[in-house]
């Protein structure tokens, strides 16, 4: 594909081919060599299978994010990445660049935030990206010209259809999550709402912001979302997406001209 960007969701591989990893492998070293032979294999199966002119993978730094700092218990209770994972990533990066793939690692920002500056940055520009993620989250940047493949289950993952599923229109999906929080990053929502109040809220209103605006609300599920007004504008900023983060390189610095074995 001409002016395709692949981007790979680097930490989102790399944790699941390390937990098959440990599960095969008997030292922590075989387990780390073994993560770094997965990790190659399996973007050049990507760079084969979805034939693409740029690709990068995209890190998390290992400083707190703005939304840590911002909701300290975000992604609270979930299992950090191996302290002799995150001491590798280093070799791991240097071996895809071997590949002619560049690494992108985030400072303050997090990974999630890169990749949607990246994708947004393109498709401005009328060029296409292709996020390699099983991450939900990224649901919210899909359009014609941003895609997003489930390499673990060889599939596309289609925004629209989930939000067919519970009930609610593309347009409404980072609402839809401000109001029901995300559990897997420990972000609250709206204590009472669940997917089902949430997808009739948007029925009847066409955004949070027409919501909230309304004075005095009957509907009991409204008084809801006034009496939590502070959790759900908490909830949204920690859901969006930045699309804005000055990348300081231009798309021909991660062409990739590479030769697939």
């Amino acid at each position: 594909m001409s002016n395709t960007l692949l981007i790979v969701d680097a930490m989102n591989l790399i944790r699941r081919i390390h937990a098959v990893s440990q599960a095969q492998q008997h030292t922590e070293q075989g387990q780390l060599i073994a993560t770094l032979h997965g990790t190659l294999n399996s973007v050049n199966k990507l760079l084969k299978q979805l034939p693409s002119s740029h690709v990068i993978a995209v890190f998390d730094g290992l400083a707190p994010s703005w939304r840590s700092e911002l909701w300290p218990e975000y992604k609270a209770g979930r299992t950090p990445a191996p302290s002799s994972l995150l001491d590798y990533l280093d070799k791991i990066q240097d071996a895809l660049l071997e590949q002619g793939v560049e690494s992108l690692v985030s400072e303050s920002d997090e990974a999630d935030d890169l990749i949607a500056t990246l994708s947004h940055t393109l498709a401005s520009k009328g060029k296409q990206s292709i996020i390699v993620s099983t991450d939900k989250g990224f649901f919210q940047l899909h359009n014609d010209l941003i895609k997003q493949f489930d390499y673990f289950n060889q599939h596309w993952l289609q925004a629209d259809d989930y939000c067919a599923k519970v009930g609610i229109l593309a347009t409404q999906l980072i609402d839809f999550w401000s109001l029901t929080g995300v559990s897997s990053s420990n972000i609250k929502g709206v204590p009472g709402i669940g997917p089902k109040s949430a997808a009739k809220l948007l029925a009847n209103h066409a955004d949070l912001n027409q919501l909230l605006k309304a004075n005095a609300p009957r509907d009991k599920l409204a008084q809801k979302v006034h009496q939590h007004q502070q959790d759900l504008i908490m909830s949204r900023t920690l859901i969006m997406l930045k699309r804005d983060i000055p990348l300081g390189f231009n798309l021909k610095d991660i062409r990739y001209n590479k030769k697939i074995n």
